[in-house]
């Protein structure tokens, strides 16, 4: 409860000011809010969920998350260069021998600043500062100790190859990618290092962009995308965890309003087999600027919009 109530007064804090243009675009690309890898563009969005089932070698592990995510600042370009935003989850693991343990998770804070990108080229480099507070219920997480450290992440879409008939379709590919080392300020030693990266193709670029075929919707909006997830805990200098790597393919609905995406994850390590014997996992993210664009496309540096 104390993870929700967190949750519930970041959001109090946040409601008064979210995406000036359409979620994730750089330049004429419009990127996907990924299931795992961290998105590098800031943006006004807000994961109302992100359910996931996994089955693993002894239990069945449900899981719920929710996150936020709010702009604060807009270049003389209107391109988003800095945003806020925290989320948490609620778990409920049933072994198959034994009794089920349900609870919420830590509260995970960020502040995310892109610090670098060409509109020509579809680029984007960020900079952010990841905090873990021990909120969750001990009976869930495997840590209790506050965490704070960096993640670095990028993207970039393909649409500047040639528009030649041996390159145009690779122009709807784009990348996304991320990086973060979180290590602990007290207590036990352990740090927690991620890396991802999806790699996705944009139907509604090749449509719009390359070439149209006569897409219809529900196609016109869609993304086909694969992620590869690297997680490991490393434990301090007496040694580490083995590290989990992961496939995560799957398929996104992209609109002006909301993102439906719907994927499910294979072991790629032999470390990793016991954990993920079967993976549903799911998103619903919704781009609130676009519904009250008044208070949504709100910023620091330029105030409410006329």
């Amino acid at each position: 409860m104390r993870a929700l109530g967190a949750i519930s007064f970041f959001l109090l804090i946040v409601s008064h000011g979210t995406l000036a243009s359409a979620h994730g675009v750089v330049g004429d690309y419009i990127f996907l809010e990924p299931l795992i890898t961290q998105d590098p563009t800031p943006a006004n969005e807000l994961d109302i969920l992100q359910p996931s089932w996994v089955r693993s070698s002894d239990a069945n592990n449900y899981s719920i998350g929710f996150s936020i995510e709010k702009i604060l600042y807009l270049d003389d370009q209107y391109v988003p260069r800095f945003s806020i935003g925290g989320g948490s989850g609620w778990n409920h693991i049933s072994p198959f021998d034994g009794h089920s343990r349900e609870g919420f998770d830590d509260l995970t804070l960020f502040g995310k600043y892109a610090f670098y990108y060409s509109l020509k080229h579809e680029f984007m480099l960020t900079l952010a500062a990841q905090l873990q507070l021990p909120t969750g219920d001990k009976d869930i997480e495997q840590q209790n100790h506050t965490s704070l450290g960096p993640v670095f992440l990028w993207e970039k879409g393909m649409g500047d190859l040639p528009n030649s008939p041996a390159f145009k379709y690779f122009r709807p590919f784009g990348i996304q990618s991320d990086f973060g080392y979180v290590p602990a300020l007290g207590g036990h030693t352990s740090h927690h290092m991620f890396a991802d990266a999806v790699i996705e193709y944009a139907l509604p670029y090749l449509s719009n962009n390359v070439r149209d075929i006569g897409l219809g919707w529900p196609l016109r909006n869609l993304f086909l995308f694969n992620e590869i997830n690297y997680d490991q805990l490393i434990t301090g200098p007496s040694g580490e965890t083995f590290p989990t790597l992961l496939a995560t393919p799957g398929l996104a609905y992209v609109s002006y309003h909301f993102e439906l995406a719907l994927g499910t994850q294979f072991a790629l390590n032999n470390a990793s087999v016991p954990g993920t014997h079967a993976a549903v996992l799911g998103l619903l993210d919704i781009f609130y600027d676009s519904i009250i664009p008044r208070v949504g496309n709100w910023t620091i540096n330029r105030g409410f919009p006329e």
